[in-house]
């Protein structure tokens, strides 16, 4: 992408981060001390066992080296706001995915450089080699992510009620920003589309679908109510794409390396209106219990 479109790209993210800030409150930090069960097994599989899958899928898959890298860029990535209006409308528990999305857009501030590099390092040649600066990498992804969140989240103490009535316009804007985003990363890399959809578009639907089995049976194993079940798992599977194509595009220069978080920005509704169905049914027959 030029430095127009990148420029474009970041205040974008900004602006989905900012809207993200605006639904945010102290409050949503300390439900560590209330549900700190839950919080541990979503941020578990969140940090630990998403970016293990990913690796799995990209291990046993024939892909070229950039959908691998884009899928490990994604599976380091946390949650994003899609994933708390999913939890919503799925019948889970929203206090708790707003939680685990807020706690691991801090965490993987840390995380998210090594991660990639490491993908960097196994799955580029010799001559391709590029890699990120940890402690650069760290202060940017702070000032894209952290910075809009904190601003929103003091508006939202000082302004609320501006803050409530602009939390839907920007995440309109938010929306369909991210669609031209995606629409322009398809078209700039048109040639090479249906080899790189024929690879990642079964690989992304497979991180998807994976992490967020895994997501709600793990939560399940420990005896957790249904309804953060049901956060956990769609906080496990529904990544911050906008995040990882702005990781691939604006620090790694790679507009191939964004086509896997595009293409699972696309099939995560799909498997989002899923967890929608059975979420709904299964609340429905608790309650009819």
């Amino acid at each position: 992408m030029d430095k127009g479109s990148t420029i474009f790209l970041a205040v974008s993210l900004i602006i989905i981060m900012l809207g993200m800030g605006l639904s945010l409150v102290a409050d949503d930090f300390k439900r560590i001390i209330v549900y700190p069960k839950a919080i541990i097994v979503g941020l578990v599989n969140q940090l630990i066992i998403l970016p293990i899958i990913g690796f799995a899928l990209v291990s046993v898959f024939p892909l070229q080296p950039e959908i691998a890298i884009g899928i490990m860029i994604l599976a380091a990535c946390p949650g994003g706001p899609t994933s708390n209006l999913l939890s919503h409308l799925a019948k889970g528990d929203i206090a708790l995915s707003v939680t685990l999305t807020a706690l691991s857009s801090l965490i993987t501030i840390i995380t998210i450089p090594f991660i990639v590099n490491f993908a960097l390092i196994r799955f580029l040649d010799e001559g391709q080699m590029i890699k990120l600066d940890v402690v650069e990498t760290i202060i940017q992804i702070f000032v894209i992510v952290v910075l809009p969140v904190s601003i929103g989240m003091l508006v939202r103490k000082f302004k609320e009620a501006f803050a409530l009535r602009m939390a839907k316009p920007v995440r309109v804007a938010s929306g369909i920003v991210i669609t031209l985003v995606i629409f322009g990363i398809l078209i700039k890399e048109r040639h090479n589309l249906i080899s790189y959809f024929q690879q990642a578009g079964l690989v992304a639907l497979s991180l998807n679908a994976a992490t967020m089995l895994v997501g709600f049976y793990s939560a399940k194993i420990f005896n957790i109510k249904n309804r953060q079940a049901i956060s956990i798992s769609i906080e496990s599977g529904i990544q911050n794409g906008t995040l990882a194509i702005s990781i691939a595009v604006i620090l790694l220069g790679s507009t191939a390396f964004s086509i896997a978080p595009a293409i699972y920005s696309l099939l995560m509704f799909f498997t989002g209106g899923i967890a929608i169905y059975v979420g709904n049914k299964r609340n429905k027959k608790l309650n009819a219990n």
